[in-house]
């Protein structure tokens, strides 16, 4: 295993990193090593974009990159300067066109790559994967110990946004919700992972130096404490306008919370009908508000979350892991003289 994807804090890519070797070290197949500098590895599973892992890339070993993202993806999320942006972007598809074989969390991401010439026998769907041991159900006093720990009123619904604060996020139609609910909680878990390159990122500070009555940024809470944030909320709103596969998602429906997200043709393959979705703020208004008032509703999509939680268990993304690394090695050991 190959990576950097964790060392820029509160973000997605680098949880499903660790959920990822975490499983595969689990597996009696496999001898893993993170990041080692020997050579002598059939499989370089590599998940991150760095140049020291393309200079890696060679004909002594099967190469595998993961596909947490395509160029088009850093739309809204950094602001580079274009004719770096454009020499990132090049250097990204290369690294792809490069690999071996692809490993994407999304199917619908498939075709971006298809287009850049890669072999769709290269490309192989795995959905993420969340370890139900860290992300449960608390009892009530803790529950209502943790309100008090992050100063969130207990007589309030609770919606909670997370994620990098950034456009792409949906950042903006998150705050417009808020000021158009106020007497529903808002909160945010995440904070500028990015710095001063984050795309909005003016703007955004002075929202957070100035927030609406109801809502509270917690900035960039440690992955290890997350469940405490996400038992605090009555839901989980993501009204993102691009994503993969969110782990924020699978993570919150271990707890069984209803799931709000922008209506975005990448969902239905990965979440079937376990889920909410709005196109814009009045209908997040509306959807927030049937939530909070109709508990029959909030119980169904409760229930449904708890569904999508199920089917992504762990025997189920273990195999795929399991059948996967088996699979390639058998197909490409002839060429590597394996």
């Amino acid at each position: 295993m190959l990576s950097k994807a964790d060392s820029v804090p509160a973000q997605g890519v680098g949880s499903a990193y660790q959920e990822q070797v975490r499983l595969v070290k689990e597996l009696e197949n496999f001898d893993v090593e993170i990041n080692s500098k020997k050579g002598n590895f059939d499989i370089y599973h590599i998940h991150s974009v760095n140049l020291r892992y393309r200079l890696r890339m060679n004909k002594k070993h099967i190469n595998v990159m993961y596909v947490h993202f395509v160029p088009s993806m850093n739309d809204g999320s950094i602001k580079l300067w274009k004719p770096i942006q454009w020499i990132f972007d090049k250097y990204v598809n290369n690294m792809y066109r490069k690999a071996d074989e692809l490993v994407v969390v999304n199917p619908e991401f498939k075709t971006p790559l298809l287009k850049l010439g890669i072999k769709e026998e290269n490309i192989t769907y795995i959905p993420n994967f969340v370890d139900d041991k860290n992300f449960y159900k608390l009892d009530e006093k803790s529950i209502k110990n943790l309100k008090v720990k992050y100063q969130i009123p207990e007589d309030k619904f609770v919606v909670l946004g997370c994620g990098q604060i950034q456009k792409r996020k949906g950042f903006d139609d998150f705050i417009e919700t808020a000021k158009n609910n106020p007497d529903i909680f808002f909160i945010w878990a995440g904070g500028f992972s990015f710095g001063r390159i984050t795309d909005g990122y003016k703007k955004y500070k002075k929202i957070i130096a100035n927030p609406p009555q109801n809502v509270r940024f917690l900035g960039i809470i440690p992955r290890n404490e997350m469940n405490d944030v996400y038992n605090i909320s009555d839901i989980l709103f993501m009204p993102s306008f691009i994503e993969l596969f969110p782990m924020t998602i699978l993570e919150i429906a271990n707890i069984g919370k209803p799931i709000l997200l922008r209506k975005l043709d990448l969902y239905p393959p990965i979440l079937f009908d376990k889920y909410l979705d709005g196109t814009n703020v009045d209908e997040f208004n509306n959807q927030i508000k049937l939530l909070a008032g109709d508990k029959n509703l909030y119980e169904l999509y409760s229930k449904k979350s708890k569904e999508l939680a199920a089917y992504y268990n762990k025997e189920y993304v273990s195999n795929l892991w399991n059948e996967y690394y088996l699979r390639i090695y058998e197909k490409h050991k002839k060429i590597y003289n394996k």
